[in-house]
């Protein structure tokens, strides 16, 4: 969408609708809009924790139930240093041909460390976070999952949180 002054314009008109409809109170609203941070600091100084939908976990853990009909509603930690041959992808309801050919498409743990190694971030935490992003019951993933994916984050204590959906 784009904004011109308090007029939204939708890039596919009734789009929004449509989601509303199929899904009752999903949608953020312009009244639920919480303003973006400033950062305290530039990114370069800054350390970094990424949080994904994608289902990536190493290899060996317990896999995400994904054929449960409500969804998943754990997490797993991902140490930010892993190579993407120790990881894998529990997930059905996305494609993912292009992320096993490359896992940085869609979870982008090498192309982060660049970003150390350039300067450009400061620094990333020990460990990334992944779920899966089909969940069913809105409730209970801010209840449970949003909750503790936010205490793990905030015990890492970044400056900086990459969210990125599947």
């Amino acid at each position: 969408m784009t904004e011109n002054s308090d007029d939204i314009t939708e890039l596919r008109p009734g789009l929004w609708d449509t989601v509303n409809d199929r899904y009752p109170g999903s949608m953020i609203t312009k009244a639920d809009l919480i303003p973006l941070a400033k950062a305290a600091k530039p990114l370069s100084a800054s350390r970094l924790t990424f949080v994904s939908t994608s289902g990536v976990q190493r290899r060996g853990t317990m896999p995400f139930d994904t054929v449960h009909p409500v969804g998943d509603y754990t997490f797993r930690r991902v140490p930010s240093d892993s190579k993407p041959g120790d990881l894998e992808i529990h997930q059905l309801k996305y494609p993912t041909v292009g992320a096993k050919r490359d896992l940085n498409v869609i979870f982008p743990i090498e192309r982060l460390r660049d970003l150390v190694n350039e300067g450009f971030i400061g620094g990333l935490t020990d460990n990334f976070y992944t779920f899966i992003g089909y969940n069913m019951d809105a409730e209970r993933l801010e209840r449970t999952l949003a909750e503790d994916i936010a205490a793990a984050v905030e015990a890492e204590k970044p400056d900086v949180v990459l969210l990125a959906p599947a």
